[in-house]
């Protein structure tokens, strides 16, 4: 008889924002977004929350990561 399967139980893993100083040096701002920087070829946002900026994950699309900024901002109650 085979045995009962157990459930995965692993914890569920959610993204912490990296909290930085300010945002990089080589990074480039993106015209017509008011958060979002080229980072490696890659979308990134920087909100300002306290002292230290927050960075987003990397996204494809400079949409993306303005989004993201949007919801950082609306959690904190940051305008």
């Amino acid at each position: 008889m085979k045995p009962l399967r157990q459930p995965n139980t692993r914890p569920v893993i959610t993204y912490q924002p990296r909290v930085e100083p300010a945002p990089p040096a080589h990074a480039w701002r993106v015209e017509g977004f008011k958060d979002v920087w080229m980072l490696r070829n890659r979308y990134v946002a920087f909100v300002l929350v306290g002292t230290a900026f927050r960075q987003s994950p990397p996204f494809t699309l400079p949409e993306s990561a303005q989004r993201w900024a949007m919801q950082v901002r609306h959690e904190n109650e940051i305008s």
